[in-house]
């Protein structure tokens, strides 16, 4: 468990870094924005689908 959370912070921090720094987290071509009036629904499709990824793979690595 203590290496989970190290590792999930350690994440944490470097997803702050990318934002401080300025690279676009979100928003990628597979996101979907739905604008009608003054109402915005966004769901963010290919985000999800990335950080899914990311976190099987990390998941698994832990694991072994």
């Amino acid at each position: 468990m203590g290496k989970l959370l190290v590792v999930g912070g350690l994440i944490i921090v470097g997803v702050g870094l990318l934002v401080m720094a300025g690279v676009p987290i979100g928003r990628l071509p597979g996101d979907m924005t739905i604008k009608r009036g003054n109402f915005t629904f966004y769901f963010p499709l290919a985000t999800s689908i990335i950080a899914s990824i990311l976190l099987t793979l990390l998941l698994s690595l832990l694991r072994r």
